[in-house]
């Protein structure tokens, strides 16, 4: 039984982080699914669900209006989401002298709600969504719009590049990589999952959900079992800033995991589809999900077997310097991987922690911003 824990938990680690996204690379260069791209300009309207955004929500206004699309096409809609601030007073102001503005006020009741109350409202072909402290490059909405070009496209996300705050965050890192393997899933069957900051949907697939699941990761699987799919286009910009520092990060992802794990949990997630996309799915996601899990067998089994010497031994030195080297980037200290060490530890305890919170309490419906992101 240890000798199983062993070799399944390193092997599903190796393959999720390793082996798979090297296989989607290489698949996705033999036999990729082409996407049907053209300039297309569709009505689109811009969904900004915002909650006591009045630092950031004019600027964010002003870069929607200033991108290189047409004007009679393009709709900026701003959700506010029971904000108590200056966030609503901002909007009416530039909606009065801005008729491609408008403003929707709302209680207090998290942010897919407001996104759903938002397009129930709005009849543009194309949905686009974006956060308060987002910004996008001028041609951001013409490169994300040209996919729909295809039919059998339904929802499209781009790239997000993060801005490095001052700290020691290396969020920045984990995104390259997340990229790089977003974009041989999307020459597949489809991406697994999508990101906040720059997305959109075909008006006609949009469909209301568990308002404690967010759009970034249910509206590709559920997409996908409808037989729609779900690409990504790089040269669709926004930028963000990045967490300060890696713990401020870790309660971010502790917040997104147990949403993964409610994602999981319902069922909803695995429920037929492509083949090849159920198989990116558990590849990618329900193994990340399991990470904290499987690296805490791993080490478990290590430390019963190492007596047996060979691999067991091997296995167990070299878990014992990685956790040594996430020691010395909690420390700060000077030495080469330290920090992308520590910061790796983090996002990978925060998996278990998403599952406590998620069977503990369950998922909140609304939540706060993550600090140094604004």
């Amino acid at each position: 039984m240890l000798r199983a824990v062993f070799w399944v938990a390193g092997g599903a680690l190796a393959w999720t982080h390793v082996g798979y996204p090297l296989a989607a690379a290489a698949l996705a260069r033999r036999r990729p699914r082409p996407v049907r791209k053209e300039d297309v300009t569709p009505d689109v309207t811009v969904v900004v669900a915002a909650h006591d955004e009045e630092d950031v929500i004019g600027g964010r206004v002003e870069n929607l209006l200033e991108l290189d699309y047409p004007r009679e096409r393009l709709e900026v809609l701003i959700a506010s989401d029971g904000s108590t601030d200056g966030t609503e007073a901002l909007v009416e102001g530039i909606a009065a002298q801005e008729p491609r503005v408008r403003l929707l006020s709302g209680e207090r009741r998290g942010k897919v709600q407001s996104q759903d109350a938002a397009v129930a409202e709005i009849g543009s072909e194309i949905v686009a969504f974006s956060d308060a402290n987002t910004r996008w490059a001028p041609e951001a909405l013409r490169a994300l719009v040209r996919s729909f070009a295809d039919p059998d496209v339904a929802y499209v996300c781009g790239q997000v590049r993060l801005e490095q705050a001052d700290g020691n965050s290396r969020e920045g890192v984990y995104w390259r990589y997340e990229l790089w393997l977003r974009e041989s899933e999307s020459k597949l069957a489809g991406v697994t999952a999508g990101n906040g900051a720059i997305y959109a949907v075909r008006r006609a697939d949009y469909s209301e959900s568990d308002p404690r699941m967010g759009h970034d990761l249910g509206f590709p699987y559920v997409l996908a079992q409808r037989g729609r799919r779900s690409v990504y286009e790089p040269d669709a910009l926004a930028f963000e800033k990045a967490s300060r520092d890696s713990e401020d990060e870790f309660g971010r992802r502790v917040r997104m995991h147990a949403q993964g794990w409610l994602h999981l949990l319902s069922g909803r997630m695995l429920r037929p589809a492509d083949p090849l996309f159920v198989a990116q799915l558990v590849s990618h996601r329900v193994l990340r999900y399991l990470s904290g899990l499987l690296h805490v067998g791993l080490l478990g089994s290590s430390l019963a077997l190492a007596g047996r010497g060979g691999v067991y031994r091997t296995a167990l030195a070299a878990q014992l310097a990685w956790l040594g080297l996430a020691a010395a980037g909690r420390l700060r200290l000077p030495l080469p991987g330290a920090a992308i060490a520590y910061y790796y530890l983090l996002v990978t305890a925060a998996t278990v922690a998403g599952l406590a919170r998620c069977l503990r309490g369950g998922v909140p419906v609304v939540w706060g911003k993550a600090a140094g992101t604004r």
